[in-house]
């Protein structure tokens, strides 16, 4: 038996060597693997690390317009129900950056109503932007504009980088508790009082340079002001010393924490007309009065226009519960014993960003005060509707209050009130706006001086937007006195700046036709600007921002230097634009058909239209002018612009003109139209021409009308029975679908009236206002 076992053994280690050929290939093959695994997995991480990191998306709103962007290229988020219509769309393709971002995106067709990512590359300004209907969103025409803008679909282009923020050239104002204004020392109720129950309101500052919008979370934003003034040294009147003090403003930097502001410490703010916290705008001026007015009357302190003080240290004493005191000038024009109460007048400095006070004061003369020459018989050149907004806030405390008195009396009697010129009414507002007088009330500057002296003061906070909403809605009434054919005027008076927001309530009634001018007295310091609830609130409340329509005057006493120039400015009834309403400001042309398929009884039709839409304006020789033209293969004058200026007179020759009869060669008429109509119209005039036609034109429409619309001519073109509504489009405006009508049947053309008329007044009013 022991060899068998010895064989055995012998054989089992011959085998031996495969198998361990067999092992060690599955060891080399586990450890490729192991490698492979292990390097793939080194290679995912290097992957991970090295990938770009997600593009972060910001968020507009619709309101945002491009031109308030500063990034030249950028990705941006827009919300859903950008393609309402209050978001205003300027040009076709190219859109001027005046328009809405997210409206333009809609238009474009690069989003939906829905909202979502878009594109947007600024691009150089552009000339004729075309207005259109696109996506449900109406574009309006422009015809140039400093910047332009492309939007599309929010795909990143390759090799560009995007910003995760956006920078606007405008800051949102950080909420802060509005500081009231100051009352001075000789007040019934201090301002502190009463704004105790509005100190919780959030009030706006609008000095930041930029601001950024991004979608974190919790954003905790810190807002910075740096207010940066270079100002010339100027020349201080110490109260207790007649020695100058040159003083140089330093630069201020002011950091408020958006979260919690914190409330600025009450200051003194001296009304000193050579302290440092007079404007650094009229700093000469004011130190050049005090040289002039310390020359003149001696080295002591002045007397004028104080009731019962005697000495500068009771100027300066606050009474027990009366806030912080408005300290009276130090330096201000003396009156002579006897001297008359009516204050010299000068000529009106106004020109583009010149202030009335730039040119200092030019002579010891014009420091005399001298009475106003009333005009007994009026101003027939200066025939306004004109309405004061009288400011009875506590802030302006008893003395302001007489002199704001004081200066509308001598406003009265410079305009020369009568019936046959100008007429005034007085609106005080306070918390709430009360009508002291209306137009007709008072119709002499006697009558008006004796009404303005008994006027008592309301009291309360300087609540302008409401004072404005009310005169809007009540105090240019027929039964107020209004004329209808004078313009509406307000000139709102404002110490400081206005407690409520304004911006609203004068868009309002600027569309309603009325010119604001503003009259700031004191603004803010720069140090008060925090306090300002709505910056930059006289930009937004005239109705036009070139300084035509504010005054900006430094201080009380020196309000009477502004009579004669507001008064030649009110009386510039050229230059009132807001008087120019979509019914009063334009020349409207009337292209009528007369061609045999029309008919005498229709044609009559057509008449009445055209009488219907004409009666809707108001129709004199500087307001809407109306002219008609007949055509069939030839064309006919029926009247001209100047032909007629009175409603009744337009109405009388359309009901005169005689049907024609005859073929219908509609582009020979506008051709016709442009050359002896509209190339009459006068230069402020907006041009529109209404045709009305019943078959299609035996010549070409398109070539005449593009030059029509080329000239500055708005097209109307309105079909009836057998008209082509591809020539109606190609005669129209764009966008053609508005400015484009058709209907079956003659004797439904009064359906349109109102529908043109409303077209014709959305599109005056939506014109940007610079």
């Amino acid at each position: 038996m022991q060899p068998d076992v010895l064989m055995f053994s012998f054989s089992v280690f011959l085998i031996d060597p495969d198998f361990a050929s067999v092992t060690m290939k599955a060891s080399v093959i586990a450890i490729f693997f192991g490698v492979l695994l292990t390097c793939t997995y080194a290679a995912k991480e290097a992957t991970k690390k090295t990938k770009k990191a997600k593009l972060y998306i910001p968020q507009i709103d619709c309101d945002v317009k491009a031109g308030k962007i500063i990034n030249p290229e950028f990705i941006a988020k827009c919300p859903p129900g950008c393609q309402d219509v209050k978001y205003r769309v300027y040009g076709t393709d190219i859109y001027a950056s005046f328009s809405s971002v997210c409206s333009a995106a809609i238009h474009s067709g690069a989003i939906d109503n829905t909202g979502g990512k878009i594109l947007v590359q600024k691009v150089a300004g552009h000339a004729g932007y075309r207005g259109s209907f696109s996506n449900g969103v109406r574009s309006l025409s422009l015809p140039r504009w400093r910047e332009s803008f492309l939007v599309s679909e929010g795909k990143p282009r390759k090799g560009v980088t995007y910003p995760s923020t956006l920078e606007f050239s405008s800051s949102k104002s950080t909420a802060v508790k509005p500081e009231p204004k100051k009352p001075e020392q000789d007040l019934k109720v201090p301002k502190s009082a009463a704004t105790s129950d509005t100190s919780g309101k959030a009030s706006e500052q609008g000095d930041t340079v930029h601001k950024v919008y991004q979608t974190s979370p919790e954003p905790m934003p810190t807002t910075q002001m740096a207010a940066t003034t270079p100002t010339p040294t100027t020349t201080t009147t110490d109260p207790f010393s007649t020695t100058p003090k040159p003083t140089t403003p330093a630069t201020t930097r002011i950091t408020t924490d958006s979260a919690v502001a914190k409330p600025r410490p009450g200051l003194h703010r001296v009304r000193d007309t050579g302290s440092s916290s007079v404007h650094p705008a009229y700093s000469s001026v004011a130190a050049a009065a005090s040289r002039q007015v310390q020359t003149s009357q001696g080295r002591g302190l002045n007397t004028g226009f104080r009731a019962t003080s005697t000495s500068a240290s009771n100027r300066n004493i606050l009474r027990p519960n009366a806030g912080i005191q408005r300290q009276e000038p130090v330096a201000t024009f003396r009156r002579p014993a006897g001297s008359p109460a009516h204050l010299a007048v000068e000529t009106d400095l106004w020109k583009p960003g010149l202030s009335f006070f730039d040119t200092g004061f030019a002579s010891k003369e014009e420091l005399n005060l001298k009475p106003l020459e009333a005009t007994s018989q009026g101003n027939p050149s200066c025939k306004v509707d004109l309405s004061f907004l009288m400011d009875g806030s506590w802030s302006i405390g008893k003395r302001r209050f007489q002199l704001q008195k004081q200066f509308l009396i001598n406003v009265a009697h410079a305009l020369g009130i009568n019936n046959a010129g100008p007429l005034m009414g007085i609106v005080q507002y306070g918390d709430d706006p009360s009508t002291e007088f209306n137009l007709k009330t008072y119709t002499s500057p006697k009558d008006l001086r004796n009404a303005i002296e008994k006027i008592p003061q309301k009291g309360g906070l300087s609540n302008v937007g409401k004072a404005l909403s009310f005169v809007n809605k009540n105090f240019f009434s027929d039964a107020n006195g209004n004329r209808g054919g004078a313009p509406n005027v307000v000139v709102v008076m404002v110490d400081g700046w206005p407690t409520d927001r304004v911006e609203e309530a004068s868009r309002l009634a600027r569309e309603s036709g009325i010119n604001i001018f503003f009259v700031t007295i004191e603004a803010a310091a720069q140090n008060e600007k925090q306090n300002v609830i709505e910056p930059n609130f006289v930009d937004k409340a005239v109705c036009r921002t070139n300084g035509f329509y504010s005054i900006m005057v430094p201080s009380w006493f020196s309000l009477h230097k502004v009579v004669q120039p507001l008064v030649k400015r009110v009386c510039d009834i050229d230059r009132l634009v807001c008087s120019k309403t979509c019914l009063n400001s334009a020349d409207i042309g009337f292209v009528i058909d007369g061609s045999s398929s029309v008919g005498t009884g229709n044609f009559r039709t057509v008449l009445q239209f055209v009488a219907n839409i004409s009666k809707e304006f108001e129709i004199s020789d500087t307001d809407t002018r109306i002219g008609a033209i007949q055509y069939t293969y030839e064309q006919r004058l029926e009247f001209s612009f100047d032909k007629y200026s009175t409603k009744q007179d337009v109405l009388s020759a359309i009901k005169r003109i005689n049907y024609w009869s005859g073929g219908t060669s509609t582009g020979a008429a506008i051709s016709y139209a442009s050359e002896q109509l509209f190339t009459k119209s006068k230069p402020n005039k907006r041009k529109i021409m209404i045709l009305i036609t019943d078959g299609r034109s035996y010549d070409d429409v398109r070539m005449p009308a593009l030059t029509a619309h080329q000239n500055g001519v708005i097209a109307y073109s309105i079909g009836v029975a057998w008209a082509a509504e591809d020539e109606l489009e190609a005669i129209a405006t764009d966008p053609d679908k508005e400015h484009s009508f058709f209907v079956d049947e003659f004797d439904n053309l009064y359906q349109f009236v109102n529908p043109l008329i409303q077209n014709i007044c959305t599109e005056f009013n939506s014109q940007p206002r610079n």
